[in-house]
């Protein structure tokens, strides 16, 4: 019987220190890269997450032999590949079931000549589309179909292969640019990328790759200039730890009145994300590279000078992340005041609001991508109940909201935090939580 749902006893204040994960969102990347060559790569602060663990299965399909070296560090070589497993009904079931493997076409593309993606499953967070993807592929000269009645899409090169080229992104997407950078690094000619997002992750992306002698300038900005090579050689690479779960940590410790380290956050690669919780009222103190939540009693969320209602949004990077506005949502439900959390990038990611209001909340859902939150300042505390995870990110929101009610929750669907969060029960419960897989 699969252990798939969380049972927590909130209201227990928790205290000590904890140390982030490896950042899932670049792993997805880092790791697709290691087809580029066919020489050893070596990733380190690898998180232990479902996500991650079925895309390293995904590269073992093909004939890459990985080799773990230690708890989080892997050695890849995919020197011989089989590419005909893209033909298998294992690699469509697999590659079905996991977003990150989108990231697997530019390499693929780039190296093999040819890639083939059943549609990806993921998160229910609304549309995500892939054309940013093939459309900067198809810029590039590749051949692309979908094929309707079997939902896969294929992409080829075409007979005097790839040429470099001048690509407006139509979005500011982080997958899709790490997939067309990781295209053009063996593309023959120049490949100028303008609309790219510039993510911490995918400059780490862009570093590795640099490495691994590739020629690529703009690491940071918007518009990327990528000179082709004709083959890439080995590396070693560590992981950032990962934002998102950072975030989380900030807002688990405001909103169960804990005092919490978190040790080796990557302060430097952080960006606006602790500015965000302190306008929702959170102490946090920044200690060389460790961040230190003390307990509070009462957290107050800021105004607008003009004294007008707070508004948090989510925006492509350097602007607030997405992936943190559940979080944002949760946290604003115990403070003092009110916020309007607008979120832009995803329209359902915000469908969670249903189970918090069931736990006490006072939340207004304006339409799917907008809520009002009306803090209860602690005046009431949130009860526990029984709910189902709808996504990863919704799913750490709501274990934060049940670590701080009253009495008993049961989250189902709990596969759904392990996707995000490498043995978040077990390590929230070393500084304190009460969290039994069930």
């Amino acid at each position: 019987m699969q252990l798939d749902s969380f049972e927590v006893i909130g209201g227990q204040p928790l205290k000590g220190e904890l140390q982030p994960q490896g950042a899932k969102n670049e792993a997805l990347q880092i790791i697709s890269a290691v087809l580029l060559t066919n020489e050893s790569v070596t990733i380190s602060n690898v998180p232990d997450i479902l996500d991650v663990n079925k895309l390293i299965e995904l590269l073992r399909g093909f004939g890459v032999t990985v080799e773990r070296l230690a708890p989080d560090t892997y050695r890849f070589c995919a020197g011989t590949v089989d590419i005909e497993y893209l033909r298998s009904d294992e690699f469509m079931r697999d590659a079905g079931r996991l977003r990150g493997s989108v990231m697997l076409i530019g390499p693929l593309l780039a190296r093999f000549g040819r890639a083939t993606l059943p549609k990806p499953g993921g998160d229910k967070i609304g549309r995500r589309r892939l054309d940013t993807h093939f459309l900067g592929f198809q810029k590039l000269g590749a051949e692309f179909k979908y094929d309707d009645a079997k939902d896969i899409y294929y992409v080829e090169q075409p007979k005097g292969g790839l040429q470099g080229a001048y690509l407006h992104m139509d979005e500011i997407s982080v997958t899709g640019t790490a997939n067309v950078v990781m295209a053009a690094v063996l593309t023959k000619g120049k490949t100028t990328i303008y609309n790219a997002a510039c993510e911490p992750y995918l400059q780490q992306l862009c570093r590795m790759l640099q490495r691994m002698g590739a020629k690529i300038e703009g690491l940071g900005s918007n518009l990327l200039h990528i000179e082709g090579v004709e083959h890439l050689g080995g590396t070693e690479h560590r992981c950032l730890p990962d934002m998102i779960e950072i975030g989380s940590f900030i807002g688990l410790a405001a909103m169960t009145q804990s005092e919490i380290t978190i040790k080796n956050a990557g302060v430097e690669h952080l960006g606006i994300i602790p500015h965000t919780f302190e306008r929702l009222g959170i102490k946090i103190d920044i200690q060389g590279d460790d961040l230190h939540i003390p307990a509070q009693e009462n957290y107050e969320i800021q105004t607008f000078i003009d004294g007008s209602i707070l508004t948090v949004y989510d925006a492509p990077w350097p602007g607030f992340t997405p992936d943190l506005m559940s979080i944002v949502l949760v946290v604003a439900t115990q403070a003092r005041g009110s916020v309007l959390v607008h979120q832009k990038m995803f329209e359902s990611r915000l469908f969670f609001t249903d189970k918090l209001i069931d736990m006490g909340a006072q939340i207004i859902l304006c339409d799917p991508h907008r809520a009002t939150v009306i803090g209860l300042d602690r005046k009431y505390q949130l009860r526990g109940i029984e709910m189902t995870s709808p996504d990863i990110r919704a799913g750490q929101a709501l274990l934060i909201a049940a670590l701080s009610a009253k009495g008993k929750s049961v989250i189902h669907n709990a596969h759904q935090i392990d996707r995000g969060y490498q043995h978040i029960d077990a390590r929230l419960n070393a500084i304190g939580a009460k969290i039994t897989r069930v």
